[in-house]
């Protein structure tokens, strides 16, 4: 009977053993759907979006579009510089690009040179996968047409529109502006702007020079994208116009410069080397930076051929120099005016005398004047611009007291105007020479009568020359120059929220009516040269002849040499002189003398700037009185005399 018994027991030992079994395999497999339906909820559920996002960019790509750059305009409006449409003619490196073989194709399309194909191949070789190499540019529109009708059978060529930079003043405004040009492999950095991978794109430039390049940031804008859809090998099947992201255009930068003035200037220098700096002495805004000759910035936009290049950078009168901030050199005469200053603030009376006889023995040496003018005051060696006399007056006050109005007057100062390439020149004293000639640390006494007369160690360049005469001009204030009048809308602030200038209103009303003689007395060096033909209003100046060597027996004479040996021409001068609105230095180099090289020139800019000033106009403008009336008032309305039959002739028809 125990039989059954252990019979039951094993089977219920099984039977629980079976259970265990069952209920530890089901919980794995509960445990197994429960981590499969939490991954399934995540990825439907939660990571929905960054899979659609995965999926529609296996479809649809976006390429970069180049922002328009922020145009730049002068003070009223006027276009200096904008963008155009541009054809251009891409070839995007892939792997699977024959790039020979494509070039060749090309060659029927375009014109394509064995040089241009050479360097297109290097430049596709380097150039990393997906960016576009331009292969041309401007194409014609039946060229585009053309390419456009053929892409599908050339892969991994493009032809699209884009723009390219265009300057419409060309040469006048080049040194300011500047000009735009590709980016190069030193242009692009790890981090910062200098690292977007828009600067990649063959649309893409970045300025190099003046405005463009000091204001490049605000220029560029932010950067779009097309939307394409592409097929499984990343080929553009077709585009999708509403998926666009929209570009945003760069900021507009207003200069303070007047285009009208400027293109003057480009006309009146023609060949000649020099530069002009106009600006107005109320705000201290700048009206004319020019410097000649000039070169046309369109032409580095698109790349500048080797022996282009080379022939703009060793012509003599280096036309890619900007003279009216980076050329340095004496400012001769024009200097008399603060050597006149300095005395008068140190107390030398403008009544004291000194004799010119053409040559003065001094210091061992004789020292030349131009001519023998006499005896002379303060006002007459001015006027006539004596040497003799500013010699004996520079010894009387000393470098020292000379070096400090003139750094007053803003020689040797780097002005805040927004561009690059200013020099600060050199305004000499007694620490200068002890700091820069450690083995003759002395200021001798001989070297002050050529400070004197702006010669010796010192060097000015345009813009400072114009700032010392505003600054004459306006009295007052040390106003400071201004170039960039707003960018994207936002006013900078002016020059002539400036300090006090501290100089004796008397003082410089001497130096002034001086001056004034100069420009429109009969025997002022700049009398002929500067009569304005504007009726009353008058032109108050300094003529200036900078020597560029060392002359032998005290020749001055040197219009007969060669262009390079010749002397330096300035001219400065302000506008009306009894109401001052405008100051301008112009230097021409190698001018030979300020007064006929010069002078013609800045009385023509300056001519430009008070003609278009309405105050100014109105004074210029006196409209005649109206004729009176004839005292019949019984003819009013009567009906005119019937007309006069002369012998001969039949009357007219018409009454």
């Amino acid at each position: 009977m125990s039989q059954p018994s252990l019979f039951y027991a094993e089977v219920n030992e099984k039977q629980a053993q079976f259970h265990r079994r069952a209920f530890l395999i089901g919980g794995v497999a509960g445990i197994g759907l429960v981590a499969l339906g939490a991954r399934l909820a995540q990825l439907q559920v939660l990571d929905t979006q960054r899979y659609q996002k995965l999926s529609a960019s296996n479809q649809f790509n976006f390429h970069l579009a180049p922002p328009p750059r922020g145009i730049i305009v002068d003070r009223n409006g006027v276009v200096l510089a904008s963008n155009r449409p541009n054809f251009r003619l891409l070839v995007v490196p892939e792997p699977t690009l024959d790039a020979k073989g494509t070039l060749t194709t090309l060659q029927n399309f375009v014109p394509l040179d064995p040089d241009r194909q050479k360097r297109l191949l290097k430049e596709i070789a380097r150039t990393p996968r997906g960016v576009p190499v331009v292969v041309a540019e401007d194409m014609s529109w039946d060229q585009f047409s053309a390419i456009n009708i053929r892409e599908p059978e050339m892969p991994g060529v493009t032809a699209d529109m884009g723009e390219v930079r265009v300057y419409p003043s060309g040469a006048a405004f080049a040194h300011v502006i500047g000009y735009v040009a590709k980016v190069t492999r030193e242009d692009l950095t790890p981090e910062g702007p200098n690292a977007d991978p828009i600067l990649l794109h063959p649309g893409f430039r970045i300025g190099r020079q003046g405005v463009e390049k000091a204001f490049d940031l605000d220029l560029r804008g932010k950067p779009g994208a097309h939307k394409v859809e592409v097929d499984s090998g990343g080929r553009e099947v077709r585009q999708d116009p509403e998926g666009d992201i929209p570009a945003t255009p760069g900021k507009e930068i207003r200069l303070t410069l007047d285009a009208d003035i400027q293109n003057r200037a480009l006309e009146v220098f023609g060949e000649e080397s020099g530069a002009a700096v106009m600006m107005d002495c109320r705000t201290g805004d700048v009206l004319c930076l020019f410097s000649a000759p000039s070169f046309d910035a369109n032409r580095f936009v698109k790349g500048l051929r080797g022996a282009d290049y080379r022939a703009l950078a060793q012509y003599e009168r280096k036309p890619l120099f900007n003279k009216a901030l980076t050329a340095t050199y004496p400012p001769g005469s024009t200097f008399k005016t603060l050597v006149a200053l300095t005395a008068l603030e140190h107390g030398i009376s403008p009544q004291t005398t000194h004799h010119c006889g053409g040559a003065w023995p001094w210091g061992g040496r004789v020292w030349h004047c131009d001519r023998s003018h006499g005896t002379v005051d303060m006002h007459d060696a001015i006027k006539t611009s004596c040497d003799i006399y500013f010699y004996q007056t520079a010894l009387a006050v000393g470098p020292d007291a000379i070096a400090s109005t003139a750094r007053k007057f803003g020689l040797g100062q780097i002005f805040d105007i927004g561009i690059p390439g200013q020099k600060h020149g050199l305004v000499p004293d007694t620490a200068y020479k002890r700091r820069n000639f450690p083995k003759d640390p002395v200021w001798h006494p001989g070297e002050t009568p050529s400070f004197g007369i702006g010669q010796g160690y010192l060097n000015v360049n345009a813009l400072q020359l114009c700032v010392m005469v505003l600054r004459l001009a306006n009295g007052a204030k040390a106003i400071e120059p201004r170039l960039i009048r707003s960018i994207g809308g936002v006013e900078r602030p002016p020059g002539g929220l400036a300090t006090d200038l501290g100089v004796a209103k008397e003082h410089l009303d001497l130096v002034r009516a001086a001056m004034a003689s100069v420009a429109n007395d009969a025997g002022g060096t700049g009398f002929l040269a500067s009569q304005l033909g504007l009726g009353d209003v008058k032109m108050a100046g300094k003529t200036g002849t900078a020597q560029s060597h060392t002359y032998k027996g005290g020749s001055r004479a040197t219009l007969h040499l060669d262009w390079a040996w010749r002397d330096h021409a300035w001219f400065v001068a302000f506008a009306p002189y009894d109401d001052p609105r405008y100051a301008i230095s112009v230097l021409v180099e190698h001018g030979g003398w300020g007064a006929s090289a010069a002078a013609p020139r800045a009385r023509e800019l300056m001519r430009i700037a008070l003609l278009k000033d309405p105050e100014v106009r109105a004074r210029i403008e006196h409209p005649l009185p109206i004729p009176p009336l004839p005292a019949t008032p019984d003819d009013d309305g009567a009906r005119p005399d019937d007309p006069t039959v002369i012998a001969g002739r039949a009357p007219s028809p018409h009454v």
